[in-house]
């Protein structure tokens, strides 16, 4: 069966959580916490899906200015279509709602580390994360 790209269909967070199970970034994913589900869902302004029919096969979700920077905060594939292209295609439909300028931006997990070299993504060793519970330091005098 063909695969069907949109950046147009909605999910619901039941879909997005069970293809987060399938594809195994459940276990870095607050899946039991529906109300931060559905936030991560609807604040984010770029969702493009992948559809194997009526099933969600995979997801990139993002959070973008559209111009400048793109935040892609989930690129979720089902297991059984890993390594299939289905992910890289995922990124170049994100690529194509982007302005000419727009840069996109990730953290990969430990796993996927050597996948994002292999699409095309460069290494940026400047990223930094700052968890909300933990202050902001003035150590730097700033």
């Amino acid at each position: 069966m063909d695969i069907v790209y949109s950046h147009e269909i909605k999910i619901t967070p039941d879909q997005f959580v069970d293809l987060l199970r399938r594809s195994g970034l459940a276990a870095r994913r607050p899946v039991e916490d529906p109300a931060c589900i559905e936030g991560m869902l609807w604040n984010a302004n770029l969702l493009v899906t992948a559809w194997q029919g009526d099933l969600l096969v995979g997801v990139a979700r993002s959070v973008t200015d559209f111009s400048y920077c793109c935040y892609l905060s989930d690129l979720a594939v089902d297991a059984s279509l890993q390594k299939r292209g289905v992910g890289k295609r995922l990124v170049h439909e994100t690529q194509q709602q982007l302005g000419p300028r727009c840069k996109i931006i990730l953290l990969a997990a430990p796993a996927a580390t050597e996948y994002y070299s292999h699409i095309g993504f460069s290494h940026h060793p400047q990223a930094w994360v700052l968890a909300r519970d933990v202050p902001v330091s003035d150590q730097a005098g700033t």
